[in-house]
């Protein structure tokens, strides 16, 4: 898709001057524009992000619809940024009992992020009606990184075992890495 775009939006090259040329669609095909989309809403250094949509022929159930599909995406970008951070983390360590510490953590984390989805902030919100008479909702949802990060060090605080391993520092250290590679769009 990409190259079939790179194809039609070349630059015309002239001398020292650059002009761009307009290319028309081809007639079978239509722009499609999509709300709440696009790099100010995909998840960076700071924050974890998701967007989807729903519809519906009820107007609520459409935004209920993108909510839960923007909630499931955000909790697996969040598992699977927090797995990245505890094999890492995991990967200097040096205690009895590593994987059976590692699997706690994995199981850990998981609480966390379903307990933290709930404080997830609505960043952006459109909806439309179609000439079919069903309503799409277009959400974007984001979720600090601090967050987790706070929330994983106020769990393992309950579980004196799990805190007497845990070094949050280097965890939060390693969580920061993981978020900078969103930024930097690795």
């Amino acid at each position: 898709m990409m190259a079939l775009a790179a194809i039609f939006i070349m630059p015309a090259m002239q001398s020292c001057k650059s002009k761009k040329e307009v290319v028309q669609a081809p007639d079978d095909e239509v722009l499609i524009q999509t709300y709440c989309s696009g790099p100010e809403y995909f998840t960076d250094g700071e924050f974890f992000r998701a967007n989807s949509l729903g519809e519906s022929t009820d107007q609520v159930m459409s935004k209920k619809k993108a909510m839960s599909n923007c909630k499931q995406e955000l909790a697996g970008s969040i598992e699977t940024t927090v797995k990245a951070v505890i094999d890492n983390y995991f990967s200097s360590y040096e205690a009895n009992n590593v994987e059976d510490i590692r699997e706690k953590y994995e199981g850990l984390s998981r609480e966390v992020i379903k307990q933290e989805l709930s404080g997830i902030k609505t960043i952006c919100e459109k909806q439309t009606k179609t000439k079919q008479g069903t309503y799409k909702t277009y959400l974007a949802i984001e979720l600090a990184g601090d967050e987790i990060s706070n929330a994983m060090k106020d769990r393992l605080s309950n579980d004196t075992k799990m805190e007497i391993d845990f070094q949050y520092e280097k965890f939060k250290e390693e969580l920061e890495k993981e978020m900078e590679n969103f930024k930097n769009g690795n």
